[in-house]
């Protein structure tokens, strides 16, 4: 019989793994805020965006970029799925995705970006008009194509949400593959993890009052819970009946 862990369970496996290894998950947060601080400033430096070209250019800048920091995305999978399983990390970890398949984890990104571009282009064009044209038709608009991209944004965010986790045990797999293996994985659990993400959001809201210093806790404490919850996934999928062995035919 297959027995899921529960949100409290996960989030009490996770800070007893965390204890006594926040310096390093931390330091490892701090590395990858530095890094996507300065590579995110980049596109408003080279361009202005004052016009629909110079925006389009400017959101493909984005994109590109956000590729880039995709490869992070596996280092961070990598250094979270080493501290649940009790080996030992490093701050460093962060990059291991640059040295192991940075290809596979730049394409699996290129989904994850695409899906929220085209989600979010229509909005922010209303948005653009909005601010050129000052017409409260325009505003109206991009709210109604705002929430339709969120809520896109989040069924693709929670069916492909295993895919950085699965390249790590996975490597063998194409990033196509292993979108595939996320969303199979993910069936009948999609509520669960949006349960658990929604669960946080008290914590980030109060992490406000503490000039945001709090956010080298949580982050870290979100970090842990999400590998928890894929590690769970995976070992319900592997029980001893031959009907409920993870077996995935590409």
């Amino acid at each position: 019989m297959k027995t899921y862990k529960s949100s409290a369970e996960l989030k009490g496996m996770s800070k007893e793994q965390l204890f006594g290894h926040y310096g390093t998950v931390i330091g490892a947060l701090f590395l990858i805020g530095t890094i996507s601080l300065v590579a995110n400033s980049i596109p408003s430096k080279l361009i202005v965006a004052s016009s629909i070209p110079e925006l389009i250019i400017y959101y493909l800048i984005s994109f590109v970029i956000s590729l880039f920091l995709g490869i992070f995305n596996s280092g961070e999978a990598f250094l979270y799925l080493k501290l649940i399983c009790r080996q030992p990390i490093s701050a460093g970890d962060i990059f291991y995705g640059f040295k192991v398949y940075p290809d596979k984890a730049i394409l699996l990104q290129f989904v994850h970006s695409l899906i929220t571009y085209i989600c979010m282009t229509p909005a922010m064009i209303f948005y653009y008009l909005y601010l050129t044209t000052h017409l409260s038709a325009y505003m109206l608009l991009m709210s109604v194509f705002f929430a339709i991209g969120a809520i896109i944004i989040t069924v693709a965010y929670l069916m492909l949400s295993q895919s950085f986790f699965l390249l790590q045990d996975f490597p063998q797999y194409s990033a196509k593959e292993l979108m595939k293996m996320s969303c199979q994985i993910m069936k009948g659990h999609k509520g669960r993890l949006f349960y658990i993400s929604v669960s946080f959001l008290p914590l980030y809201c109060l992490s406000a009052f503490s000039f945001f210093i709090a956010f080298f806790w949580l982050v870290p404490y979100t970090n842990a819970v999400m590998a928890n919850f894929y590690m769970d996934l995976m070992k319900n999928r592997n029980q001893t009946s031959a009907d409920d062995i993870f077996q995935y035919n590409p």
